[in-house]
C-alpha cells in the first residue's frame, strides 16, 4: 500500500498542471481578527470547505492556537479544559474521548475510539497515537455529534480535528516559546517559516516537554520531543502541494493512579495525591487483600516467584513510544470545483508498562496505517454545491498484551490485527431561495477485519501455562450506509438557523476469548439537532444555541466478564458486548461579548441528560464472591459447574445516567487589555470551569463517581509591539482534586482512579519575528 500511496502522490502532482491554486479544505483556514472593535472571525473546515465558524450549520467548537498556548495545553488530556462537552481519559498508554456522553473506554490493543481523532486532515486509528501534536497549531476543531457523511471511521460521537500551521510563501518569520513552572516543568517550542524562492516555503517546528509527575510515586509526568516539517510547493497559481512529516518520542512513566476512598478500608486522602505504588498505598492494599487472598505479596512487575502471591503496583512503569507520520496534500481548482488528494502513512511503535488498572500491564503495539482520501468540492457560487469523495484506510497491528495481578492471575495475548475500510461519500447543498438551503448527504462504508490471536494464562513470566485458548483466527465484515439531512435558513445578515438529522456508526470487532463468542457488532447513533448562530450590535455580541436529541443503539460496553477457554471453562477477562441502549438529549449555549477592543467576555453552558434505557451485563467472579456494583444484581449462576466456585452475576444498570455525562458544564472567561504605552500592553485574563457530578464507569460504584466541582485559571501577559511577551499563569487555583477516570481492580476488588492536574503555575516567555 505504501507504494500505491507514493504513486498516487506522484500522479496527483503531475496530472493536474493545469489546475489553479485552492486552499486545502482539510488543513487550511485561519483566525482573522477584525481591525475595528468587535469579535473576530474564525475560519473552519469542519464541513470540508472553508467557511466562517458562524456560518457553519454544525455544532463545532474551534480553539485557536493562541488559546491553546495561553492555556498551557501541550497534551491531549488537557483539551477538555477548553471544550465543556469533551471528556478526555488517559487509560494506561491510550487516550479515550467522550463527547456528550458518547465514547469508548480503551483497555487494550483491540480498542478503537468512538470519537474520531484527525491530525492534519488524517484519521488516526490507534487510541495510543493522539499524542505529541499540540504545538505550532492553527486551531483545534471539536465537531459534536455523529459524523457519518464527510468523515472517516468511527465518528459516532464526533470528531477532533487538530490543524497545524502551514508554510507561508515569501515570508521569513519565527515563533519561540519557553515555559518553566512547578513540578520542574520545562517546555520549549520553536517554529521557523523559511521562504525558498517565490514558489516554495518550508516550515520547521519542534517542541520539548519535561515535567515531573503530579502524584507521589512519580507517575502523571510528561516527557517527550516532537518535530514537524512542512513544505509548501506552489510553482504557479495553478496548483499547490503541501508535504508534512512529523515525529514524536514519548517518554517518562506515564499516567498513574490513586486509591479511591471507600467504606471497607482506610486509604490516603485524594488531596495527598498518593500513587498506588507508594508504600502508603501498598499498606492499604495489604489490609484489603488480607481478607481475600492470603499473603505473601509481590513487590513489582517482575517479582512473581512466590506461590499464590498478589502483585502490588510497582514504581517501574514507563513509556517508550515513537510516532511517525508523512502525508501529502495536493489541491487544485479544476474550473468547476476543487480537487483535494491526501495520501498518508502513519506508524505508532508503542512499548509501555502501566499500573493504571491497579495491576501491571505490559503492552507492545506496532501499528502501521495507510490512508487515501480524494475529494471534489464544487465552487461556492453555484446554486447546487457538493462535496464528493472516496476514502481508503488500512491498518496492520503486531501486538503483545501481558496483564498480571500476580501468580493468582496472569494473561498474555498476542493479537495480529488487520483492518481495511473503504467508503464513498457525498454531501449536497441546494439553495431553495437566497436565504433557505437544503442539505443532504450519505456515506457507504465497507469494512473488513482479520485477526490471529494466541492467548495464555496462569503463573510466571515467560511461557504461560495452561493456555487460555488455542491460537485462533477470525474474520469480520461490515457494510453500512449513514446519512444526513437538514435545512439552513439565513434569518438575518448575521443570523443562521439550522435543523438536521444525522446518523453514525462505530464498527464492531474482537475481544479476547475462544471463538465464536469473541466478537461484537457495530453500534449506531441517530442525532436530531436544531440550532441558531447570531451576531448583534455591530459584531460585538455573539449568541449561539443548539438543542439535540441522540438515540444510541447497540452500544458497545466493555467490562470484566467471563471468557470461554479452550477447555470449555470460563475465566476472567475484558469483554465487550452490545449491551447498551441509551437516549441523550440536551442543549448548549455560547455567548461572546466584546464591548470594546480591550474587553472580551465568554460563556459556554451545556445541559446534558443521558440515560441508559437498557444496560444488562453478565459480570464474572472467579471466586464466586458477589460483584461490587452500584446497580441491581438480578441473580447469579455457576459459571463452571463441578469445576470451581466461579459465578456469573447478572447486573442491571438500566435507568442509570450515561457515563462521563455531567448534567451541567459551564465555562466562562474574561480578558482585559490595558495599553501601558504605544508599544506595550498588559493583558489580564481569567477563566473558570464548573461541572456537575458524573459517573466515570458503567459499573456505577459510588467510588467511581466524580462530584460537582469548580476550577479557575488566571494569567497576566506583558506584550510588546516588538514581538516579545512575558506571561505569568496559574491553573487550578484552588488545587481541586478531580477524577479523570475510575475503575476497579478485579479479584482484589479495590477502586482506583486517575486525577486531573493539580495547581500548576509558572512563567512563559515568547518571541515572534
Amino acid at each position: 500500500m505504501k507504494a500505491i500511496l507514493l504513486a498516487t502522490t506522484a500522479f496527483a502532482v503531475f496530472a493536474v498542471p493545469a489546475v489553479a491554486l485552492a486552499q486545502d479544505a482539510a488543513t487550511a483556514g485561519s483566525t482573522v481578527e477584525d481591525q475595528a472593535e468587535g469579535l473576530g472571525e474564525i475560519v473552519v473546515t469542519a464541513q470540508r470547505r472553508e467557511e466562517s465558524l458562524q456560518r457553519a450549520a454544525v455544532a463545532v467548537t474551534a480553539v485557536t492556537g493562541d488559546d491553546l498556548t495561553k492555556s498551557g495545553i501541550t497534551e491531549t488530556a488537557n483539551l477538555g479544559r477548553l471544550v465543556p462537552s469533551l471528556v478526555v481519559q488517559p487509560t494506561g498508554g491510550t487516550t479515550s474521548f467522550f463527547l456528550r456522553g458518547v465514547g469508548t473506554n480503551s483497555q487494550n490493543s483491540f480498542a478503537e475510539n468512538a470519537v474520531a481523532f484527525n491530525f492534519n486532515g488524517i484519521y488516526v486509528g490507534r487510541p495510543t497515537a493522539p499524542a505529541g501534536v499540540f504545538y505550532d497549531l492553527e486551531r483545534v476543531e471539536v465537531v459534536k455529534g455523529p459524523q457519518g457523511t464527510l468523515y472517516g471511521r468511527n465518528a459516532t460521537g464526533g470528531a477532533i480535528n487538530v490543524i497545524p500551521k502551514k508554510p507561508v510563501l515569501g515570508t521569513f518569520s519565527g515563533e519561540g516559546l519557553f515555559e518553566y513552572g512547578n513540578y520542574d516543568s520545562k517546555k520549549a517550542s520553536l517554529a521557523l517559516n523559511i521562504p525558498i524562492g517565490d514558489t516554495v516555503a518550508l516550515r520547521l517546528a519542534g517542541q520539548i516537554v519535561d515535567r515531573d509527575g503530579y502524584i507521589s510515586d512519580g507517575y502523571d509526568d510528561d516527557k517527550g520531543e516532537a518535530f514537524r516539517a512542512s513544505l509548501l510547493i506552489e510553482p504557479s497559481d495553478r496548483w499547490s502541494m503541501t508535504l508534512v512529516a512529523d515525529y514524536y518520542n514519548q517518554r517518562g512513566k506515564g499516567a498513574g493512579a490513586v486509591l479511591l476512598p471507600e467504606a471497607r478500608y482506610a486509604v490516603p486522602p485524594l488531596e495527598d495525591r498518593v500513587g498506588i505504588s507508594d508504600p502508603v498505598a501498598h499498606a492499604a492494599i495489604r489490609r484489603l487483600a488480607s481478607g481475600i487472598v492470603a499473603p505473601p505479596f509481590c513487590g513489582g512487575a517482575g517479582n512473581f516467584v512466590n506461590s499464590g502471591c498478589v502483585a502490588l503496583p510497582g514504581s517501574d512503569g514507563f513509556l517508550d513510544n515513537e510516532f511517525i507520520g508523512v502525508s501529502a496534500t495536493i489541491v487544485g481548482d479544476m474550473g468547476f470545483g476543487t480537487l483535494t488528494v491526501i495520501p498518508a502513512y502513519r506508524r505508532s511503535d508503542v512499548n509501555l508498562l502501566t499500573y493504571l488498572p491497579g495491576f501491571a500491564g505490559t503492552v507492545t503495539d506496532l501499528a502501521e496505517q495507510t490512508s487515501l482520501e480524494v475529494r471534489l468540492a464544487s465552487n461556492d457560487d453555484q446554486r447546487l454545491r457538493y462535496v464528493l469523495g472516496v476514502f481508503y484506510f488500512g491498518e496492520n497491528q503486531i501486538t503483545e498484551n501481558f496483564f498480571r495481578q500476580g501468580n493468582i492471575s496472569t494473561t498474555r495475548f498476542t493479537p495480529r490485527l488487520s483492518t481495511e475500510s473503504i467508503a464513498a461519500f457525498g454531501q449536497l447543498t441546494f439553495d431553495i431561495t437566497d436565504a433557505l438551503r437544503l442539505v443532504a448527504g450519505g456515506r457507504y462504508t465497507k469494512e473488513d477485519k482479520e485477526q490471529f490471536t494466541s492467548v495464555a494464562s496462569g503463573g510466571l513470566p515467560g511461557p504461560i501455562t495452561p493456555p487460555l485458548s488455542a491460537p485462533f483466527t477470525g474474520d469480520l465484515s461490515f457494510e453500512k450506509f449513514t446519512w444526513k439531512a437538514g435545512l439552513e435558513w439565513d434569518a438575518g445578515p448575521q443570523s443562521l438557523i439550522y435543523a438536521n438529522a444525522a446518523t453514525g456508526f462505530k464498527s464492531g470487532g474482537f475481544f479476547v476469548a475462544q471463538p465464536p463468542n469473541n466478537t461484537f457488532a457495530p453500534e449506531n447513533l441517530t442525532a436530531f439537532t436544531v440550532g441558531a448562530k447570531n451576531r448583534f450590535f455591530d459584531n460585538k455580541l455573539q449568541l449561539n444555541i443548539e438543542a439535540f436529541y441522540w438515540d444510541y443503539k447497540d452500544q458497545q460496553i466493555t467490562f470484566v466478564g467471563g471468557v470461554r477457554t479452550a477447555g470449555g471453562i470460563f475465566a476472567q477477562g475484558s469483554t465487550t458486548v452490545n449491551a447498551g441502549k441509551s437516549r441523550i438529549y440536551g442543549a448548549e449555549f455560547e455567548a461572546r461579548f466584546a464591548p470594546s477592543r480591550n474587553d472580551l467576555f465568554s460563556l459556554n453552558v451545556q445541559y446534558l441528560n443521558g440515560k441508559y434505557n437498557s444496560l444488562i451485563t453478565a459480570n464474572f467472579s472467579p471466586t464466586g464472591a458477589p460483584v461490587t456494583t452500584g446497580c441491581t444484581t438480578l441473580g447469579s449462576r455457576l459459571a463452571n459447574p463441578g469445576v470451581n466456585a466461579a459465578r456469573f452475576f447478572d447486573i442491571d444498570c438500566s435507568g442509570r445516567p450515561t457515563v462521563n455525562s455531567p448534567k451541567w458544564a459551564i465555562n466562562m472567561g474574561y480578558e482585559r487589555t490595558f495599553a501601558l504605552t504605544g508599544e506595550l500592553d498588559l493583558v489580564l485574563g481569567a477563566r473558570g470551569n464548573i461541572e456537575s457530578s458524573r459517573f466515570l464507569n458503567s459499573n456505577f460504584r459510588p467510588e467511581e463517581r466524580q462530584g460537582s466541582f469548580a476550577m479557575a485559571d488566571a494569567y497576566a501577559t506583558l506584550e510588546s509591539a516588538g514581538g516579545w511577551s512575558i506571561t505569568g499563569f496559574i491553573n487550578n487555583i484552588t488545587d481541586e482534586e478531580v477524577l479523570a477516570r475510575a475503575g476497579t481492580r478485579p479479584i482484589l476488588d479495590f477502586p482506583v482512579g486517575t486525577l486531573r492536574p493539580p495547581r500548576t503555575y509558572g512563567i512563559r516567555l515568547g518571541y515572534n519575528f
